[in-house]
């Protein structure tokens, strides 16, 4: 850099913020902030004015209170902007400062001496060459003033102030916090404890590096903050700006559709004026054609009477009355009065559309979830949070929550606002498989949405078991068929060669038995409690029974030949399948009545268990390998599972029922297992036992 550049550098630098001029007498504030005097001065006038008592400083807006005596000279001056006024001044020819320091003529200094570290005038500088111990010194010219020596002269030594002392260099720093000259260590501080200059600021620099070393790490958190307050301010003017063209669009599709339905109803209005002109037309056509055919009727038998020729008369005469009656018999035309057309609205659009301001970003937010299991209550929450990731609450926000089954149908939800940012999704899931969920907050899928539960399949386990063979009580010489009763769970347990019912309390332990007069081939519970008996016998008996065991009444059921099984509709209708005829029998609650009957086609084996779930009836068929699906109406719809021992398959299934968790649960015979399915004919799961060989199946 040259001296010009230089200068104009350092003129720069010692610019007085307020005036832009060249700093007079600098004043530096406690902010660090230097100004001349007289500006900070006129500030604080003008403050005053205003009936303030406190000034900011113009660069740093801090602020700071107007001294009383009205003034800022008792602020320190800055030592580095008085250094860069002096060495200016040597750049501006009319204006010469610096005075020389050797001798006592108080004349301008024309040159500077980087030994002596003084500036001469002209005539010392002259003595100064001429002098054997100082001619070698550096000197130079201030008109010859380089970059470098400029430079060297902002960094020269500072001098003592005191009288007699301005030759000394300041080279101590005192304890009371002075610095001192060598000459006033001897005279007026020979009893301080002394530092060289050096030494003391190399102590206070460490001081000064670490104060800044913890401003500039301060200078990287704000600067941090400026960014991501900058990254922010775009992010909502993005996010107002989506906000717009969401809502434009959004309205555009609705007058699009607007359009749309306008054409529509244009098309119908064009169709009815086709329609009704046409009618109209043809009606004015027809009008128009007999009145042509009176008139001229009018015409011929008006110039007849007028010719008055009796000739004439007596031979039209006959034609004349005969074509008059043709005319007025003539079926009359009405005039034809079209239907009135009136347009109407209904139910008038409303767009229930809204801004909604809010500290939660829904991209930020989170979904905390785990599996869960067919018929138990499961949770999951929503967490919003803001822009930095915190869990924030505002009371406005909107959370939907959608779950769908694998057969695509909504699962009814609840929603539960903690209000802290917490929102507990509460469902039950009926069926097993992937559950679809869907998230929206305030309108927007957070992170991750949508995503799958995996609903698991309720599993069995092995609990107790109860009986042995035999026919005493609690023992069974050959099972049939066994009911729970869902209010008390009371067994009930078909013993068909003994010829009785047994009942057991929900673990297993013997009650009483009812002896019958035939062998019971099926029981099971109504909705009241009392027990229905299915005895297979030549009158094909349906017998009641009280929770307690009392005979109620009986039914000699016309409608069954050979009854097999039977089981209780939710709405008290009996399901019977009859191993004789091959039906699906539905009686009414009290046995009289025959509702429904069907067979299944094209299958001549006969039916065994039949339960009626979601207007599906369920049929196990042990010679046909499989379970048969009918609608509501008996109408044959698809078989579950064929023959074999593989997962779905079956050898001579017996019992079944539907539990709570939807699924249906078959007795599988002669492979010793109960199999799993969805109500949609999915294999899920199985129990099994080297063991085992189950017949009949009931829930409680």
């Amino acid at each position: 850099m040259d001296v010009e550049q230089l200068f104009k550098s350092l003129k720069k630098e010692a610019e007085c913020p307020l005036c832009l001029e060249t700093v007079k007498n600098p004043k530096t504030l406690p902010c660090l902030h230097s100004f001349c005097l007289e500006c900070l001065d006129e500030l604080a006038n003008f403050a005053r004015r205003q009936l303030q008592t406190t000034i900011k400083c113009p660069l740093c807006q801090t602020s700071f209170p107007i001294p009383d005596t009205d003034t800022f000279a008792n602020l320190p001056s800055s030592f580095h902007l008085n250094r860069l006024v002096d060495v200016l001044a040597l750049e501006d020819g009319t204006v010469q400062t610096q005075k020389c320091n050797t001798c006592d003529e108080n004349n301008a200094a024309t040159s500077y001496c980087f030994v002596c570290q003084s500036f001469l005038c002209a005539s010392c500088f002259q003595y100064h060459q001429r002098l054997k111990a100082t001619r070698g010194h550096r000197n130079v010219l201030m008109d010859n003033l380089q970059a470098q020596d400029v430079q060297e002269l902002i960094q020269r030594p500072v001098m003592c102030s005191q009288q007699y002392h301005e030759d000394q260099p300041l080279e101590f720093y005192e304890d009371c916090k002075v610095l001192v000259c060598h000459k006033c260590s001897v005279v007026s501080h020979n009893r301080h404890s002394m530092t060289d200059i050096q030494k003391a600021a190399e102590g206070q620099k460490s001081q000064m590096a670490e104060v800044v070393a913890k401003v500039k790490a301060e200078i990287l958190l704000y600067e941090h903050q400026i960014k991501k307050q900058t990254e922010l301010k775009n992010q909502n003017i993005a996010n107002i700006r989506n906000a717009e063209k969401n809502m434009t669009d959004t309205v555009e599709k609705l007058i699009g559709g607007l359009r749309e339905h306008e054409k529509k109803m244009k098309d119908k209005f064009r169709d009815s004026y086709e329609a009704k002109q046409k009618q109209h037309a043809a009606r004015l056509v027809n009008l128009e054609l007999i009145t042509t055919q009176l008139k001229s009727f009018a015409e011929r038998g008006q110039a007849i009477l007028e010719r008055n020729i009796s000739a004439e008369i007596l031979q039209t005469n006959p034609a004349i009355i005969r074509r008059c009656d043709e005319l007025l018999n003539a079926r009359k035309a009405n005039v034809y009065n079209s239907p009135y057309l009136h347009y109407f609205v209904g139910k008038k659009f409303i767009l229930s559309d809204q801004i909604l301001v809010t500290r939660t970003y829904p991209s930020m937010c989170l979904t905390e979830y785990h599996d869960s299991e067919t018929g138990k209550e499961s949770k999951f929450v929503v967490v919003t949070r803001d822009s930095d990731g915190l869990q924030c609450y505002q009371q406005d926000d909107q959370i939907k929550v959608d779950i769908l089954t694998p057969d695509g149908d909504h699962l009814r939800t609840e929603l539960n606002d903690s209000r802290d940012g917490k929102y507990v999704v509460t469902y039950t899931p009926q069926y097993a498989g992937q559950h679809s969920v869907e998230i929206r907050v305030n309108g927007q899928p957070p992170t991750g949405s949508p995503f799958v539960v995996q609903v698991l399949a309720h599993q069995y386990q092995f609990d107790f078991k109860f009986g042995s063979r035999g026919n005493r009580e609690g023992e069974f010489h050959f099972i049939r068929d066994i009911a729970v009763n869902d209010k008390t769970g009371t067994i009930a347990v078909a013993d068909n060669c003994e010829k009785r019912i047994q009942l057991f309390s929900s673990s297993g332990k013997f009650q009483k038995e009812i002896r019958l007069d035939g062998y019971p081939v099926s029981v099971a519970f109504t909705d009241s409690g009392d027990l229905l008996t299915l005895v297979s016998a030549s009158n094909n008996e349906l017998l009641l029974f009280s929770e307690e065991g009392q005979f109620f009444k009986h039914n000699n059921d016309k409608h069954l030949k050979e009854p097999l099984q039977l089981s209780v509709t939710s709405d008290g209708c009996l399901i019977v399948t009859d191993i004789a005829s091959k039906e699906i029998i539905v009686l009414s609650s009290d046995g009289n009545d025959l509702l429904l009957s069907f067979v299944a086609p094209n299958c001549d084996k006969y039916p065994q268990c039949a339960v009626y779930y979601l207007e599906k009836f369920y049929v196990s068929y042990p010679c046909a390998h499989c379970v048969k699906v009918f609608d509501k109406r008996g109408i044959y719809l698809h078989d579950i599972g064929c023959e074999g021992s593989n997962d779905g398959q079956f050898l001579c299934p017996v019992g079944l029922i539907i539990d709570k968790y939807n699924q249906l649960i078959v007795c599988d015979v002669d492979n010793g297992r109960l199999q799993y399915f969805t109500l949609t004919c999915k294999f899920l799961s199985k129990l099994w036992d080297e063991y085992f060989s189950p017949g009949y199946v009931a829930i409680n």
